[in-house]
């Protein structure tokens, strides 16, 4: 990777860097210093930062940069910030599956926590998560933090992290501080294009204000690159390819040209790759044939913006392979991290 070393201290200044779904405007704060140092013109909208270099009519790359957390919802009580911000309850008949629930409630106990203020990014003070539970009056998954007591009703509460580096691997909460950084660096290398930098993806509604910037200024495009991290569940698979392509997701087709054109790229770089939605085709044949549930998909953020557009924004989507997603323990090797920073570098300078 080129400048690698600056790149990790990046990498480690923004996951110290709060933004909790549906409160990433300080992290916004920190993303339009750290690109205007780096030369590109930066322009904020609503639920999205927009950087631009001398051509922004050139490679057009998309990350989003909000990342799990708790939302205070009343004394001593935290919710699932990306439940809160996507107002999934069942008072909207919207409500979140019991299996979803179920699979979070154990995930954070004991994980550190810290409160902030979401426009300035002000420390308000740190904690840690003593339980979590179902509550059966609102069937909403509820937190307790012991030290963060005298919060009030609407502050984010983010989990603390710190970037770890041990035998050739990154660790922390890794999605999507991860691909974000890269955008960052790139322009670091020189990158003139556009890059965008989403907020509420985890929520489902990122694809909203990154559509409204294309319709805004009546262009649509075919050659979004949308990046991202992409779960497998242990080392040995997410090893097997240094970067991930779609074909598709649960929510549309993707752009067949551009889709192509990445993946002979990687092959003329020599950079391994796999599609997800074959992998997860795979997977799903064989739980069918053992009578297990079949997996979805996946919902991206192009998948949604492909099809809520009528394919006026379409694209390909470009992915590492990590394990552990959404966890403090997420983890992506160095090999692939450079893998990526090549290909995006690559992209950046044929356009």
């Amino acid at each position: 990777m080129q400048q690698s070393e600056q790149f990790i201290d990046l990498l480690k200044l923004l996951v110290r860097s709060p933004s909790v779904v549906g409160a990433e405007h300080s992290f916004f704060r920190v993303l339009q210093r750290e690109l205007e140092e780096r030369g590109a013109q930066v322009t904020w909208y609503e639920g999205l930062l927009v950087a631009q270099g001398r051509r922004p009519h050139s490679a057009k790359f998309s990350a989003h940069i909000d990342r799990h957390g708790l939302i205070c919802t009343g004394p001593n009580e935290f919710q699932y910030a990306a439940f809160v911000s996507g107002r999934r309850s069942d008072l909207l008949g919207n409500s979140v599956s019991e299996k979803l629930m179920t699979k979070i409630v154990d995930r954070f106990q004991g994980v550190p926590v810290t409160a902030y203020e979401p426009w300035s990014g002000s420390y308000f003070g740190s904690g840690e998560i003593r339980r979590a539970y179902v509550c059966s009056y609102r069937n909403n998954l509820i937190f307790e933090v012991a030290g963060l007591e005298h919060v009030v009703a609407g502050t984010p509460v983010a989990f603390t992290d710190r970037l770890k580096i041990s035998d050739g691997i990154l660790s922390a909460q890794l999605d999507n501080v991860l691909t974000a950084a890269h955008l960052v660096h790139l322009y670091s290398l020189g990158f003139q294009g556009t890059a965008f930098f989403t907020a509420q993806e985890e929520s489902g509604s990122s694809w909203r204000y990154l559509l409204e910037w294309f319709r805004r200024f009546n262009g649509g495009t075919e050659k979004l690159i949308v990046v991202d991290t992409s779960p497998y569940p242990d080392r040995t698979s997410a090893d097997a390819q240094q970067v991930v392509l779609r074909r598709r997701d649960a929510n549309a087709e993707f752009h067949r040209v551009t889709t192509e054109g990445l993946a002979a790229l990687c092959e003329s770089k020599g950079i391994s790759y796999s599609f997800k939605d074959t992998y997860i085709e795979a997977q799903n044949r064989k739980a069918l044939a053992e009578g297990l549930e079949p997996q979805s998909l996946g919902s991206t953020e192009l998948g949604r913006i492909a099809a809520a557009s009528s394919g006026f924004v379409q694209g390909t989507t470009l992915q590492i392979p990590t394990t552990g997603y959404h966890t403090m323990e997420e983890s992506a090797s160095l090999a692939a991290n450079s893998a990526f920073s090549e290909l995006l570098f690559a992209l950046a300078s044929e356009n």
